[in-house]
């Protein structure tokens, strides 16, 4: 009985992706891993997808050909707390199942929370890559975005760091000099910590953000090393 459940599990899966299913049934899914804020694999059935989450966009952290920019591990990082790999959850889809790599495009739902607004929420996000038909929730999206914006969570605590147009990285590395020399560091369990020129972990430090002084790292929630 459980082997036959299972195969109609898998084949009910495979059906909604070929469109045979409407687009508002959700589809049970496990998570494998995360791989930035807005893009995660997961095992569907027996079959492994990669998701690329619905009308939203959190700044670079693992981009091949561009630096990782500021609230980009953030982004990833919240996301890898709520999804552990394992973790079930569902995937809504729109109009349009796939975008043009092949990816699934889709709302993922965890319980009664939807991914993608949380993201929206903490100010991990922006509203982004709206193209008909797939806008079901951008009306909904753009009043959560509203709201943060207002708070300055996130990324809208950098001015005209989040645009229309994406992220600018020129708003984001503006700074009090030309040529900020500390380096802001965040860990795997989320620890935003400073290395100043010449501390033992200086040179060794990859940095995500860089800053003109200990106050504006500070300000930005970075803490020096406990030793």
């Amino acid at each position: 009985m459980k082997k036959y459940l299972m195969a109609l599990l898998t084949a009910f899966a495979v059906l909604v992706l070929t469109g045979c299913q409407s687009s508002s049934e959700k589809i049970p899914a496990i998570v494998q891993r995360v791989i930035d804020g807005d893009t995660l694999k997961v095992a569907v059935g027996s079959k492994e997808e990669t998701v690329r989450l619905l009308l939203v966009d959190t700044p670079e952290s693992v981009h091949p050909t561009k630096p990782v920019q500021p609230f980009g591990v953030e982004s990833s990082q919240y996301v890898k707390q709520l999804l552990p790999s394992g973790t079930k959850v569902e995937l809504e889809l729109d109009v349009r199942e796939r975008d043009k790599y092949g990816r699934l495009l889709a709302y993922v739902w965890i319980g009664n929370k939807m991914l993608n607004e949380l993201l929206l929420e903490q100010g991990y996000a922006r509203v982004a890559y709206v193209f008909e038909p797939n806008t079901k929730y951008v009306d909904e999206f753009r009043q959560i975005q509203e709201k943060a914006r207002e708070k300055q969570l996130g990324i809208w605590s950098i001015e005209n760091y989040a645009t229309d147009q994406g992220f600018n990285d020129q708003a984001s590395s503006s700074s009090s000099c030309s040529k900020p020399m500390i380096k802001g560091n965040i860990s795997k369990s989320g620890e935003k910590i400073y290395h100043v020129p010449g501390s033992p972990q200086y040179k060794v430090t990859k940095a995500e953000r860089m800053f003109c002084t200990e106050k504006e790292a500070q300000d930005a929630g970075f803490r020096k090393p406990l030793r």
